[in-house]
């Protein structure tokens, strides 16, 4: 008989690359941007899949997902967290949600090889 024991919800940090669509408030100018993201999930695989719906929702348009772990993992492979880093960790946990801590813009520039 299959274990019917919940598994525990976990935070994964994500990093999103996002492209440009109509109303998604990025800067004029900007090709796109990386979001660092903070979500739950039972697994990596949750995790993002939550993390593109919500950014879809808020009109943002998802490229690419690189998932960088949970904290345990971010640690063993000797990530400093900050206490900053660790409280928003914690309130996507405790909210089951996606928290956005960093969005950094991209410019193109055409005169760079």
């Amino acid at each position: 008989m299959a274990d019917k024991t919940p598994r525990k919800q976990q935070v994964y940090t994500l990093l999103v690359e996002v492209g440009r669509c109509a109303g998604d408030g990025l800067p004029k100018g900007s090709t796109g941007a990386a979001l660092m993201c903070y979500a739950g999930g039972v697994d990596e695989a949750e995790a993002v899949r939550e993390t593109v719906a919500i950014l879809k929702q808020a009109d943002l348009a998802p490229l690419d997902v690189t998932g960088h772990g949970t904290r345990a993992e971010r640690e063993a492979e000797g990530h400093e967290i900050e206490a900053d880093e660790a409280e928003l960790m914690q309130r996507a946990l405790d909210e089951n949600s996606v928290v956005v801590a960093q969005v950094t813009p991209f410019f193109g520039d055409a005169d760079q090889p």
